[in-house]
């Protein structure tokens, strides 16, 4: 009897370390994609304004896709959505993103140092928008990166914004 209940107490602890972490991992990406909605300083078809909610789940927000295992942000495309703003440092906080597409929008200003951490990363396309500088980039990310808007294969290391 002993032994159930310290079983039982065991997976209730772990139940709840687990579910304080995907809510702590899931608050991390939802507070680093409202950083971006801030720097937003247009966003003239509303895509934003009532989906990019903090009463709403980050999965249901337009644009992002979740893994089905964690629940965290592993896509976002706000391709050709008119927006004009500037990228946050917090993007850097996005530890799950593989794609991330802002194609023909009007970001513009240099891209975080921060988005060198987004080690998962294997589509970026950051096309006809105004950015310059240098694409922050990973020591960790090993092999190709799919880049701009035909899918051209480049190593990662030799990346430059025009």
């Amino acid at each position: 009897m002993e032994k159930i209940f310290t079983s039982l107490l065991f997976l209730l602890h772990y139940v709840m370390v687990s579910s304080a972490m995907t809510q702590t991992n899931t608050t991390t990406d939802q507070l680093a994609l409202l950083s971006l909605k801030f720097q937003i300083i247009s966003d003239p078809f509303h895509f934003l304004d009532e989906s990019w909610s903090p009463a709403i789940s980050v999965c249901h927000w337009v644009g992002v896709t979740c893994g089905s295992r964690h629940q965290r942000v592993k896509s976002l495309n706000l391709s050709n959505m008119a927006l004009t703003g500037k990228i946050p440092q917090d993007f850097g906080n996005l530890s799950f993103l593989a794609s991330l597409d802002l194609g023909r929008n009007n970001f513009h200003g240099n891209l975080p140092q921060e988005m060198a951490r987004l080690r998962r990363i294997k589509f970026l396309d950051l096309s006809f928008n105004n950015f310059r500088g240098e694409v922050p980039v990973s020591p960790y990310v090993i092999g190709p990166l799919v880049y701009g808007p035909l899918g051209y294969w480049l190593c990662i290391y030799s990346l430059l914004l025009v």
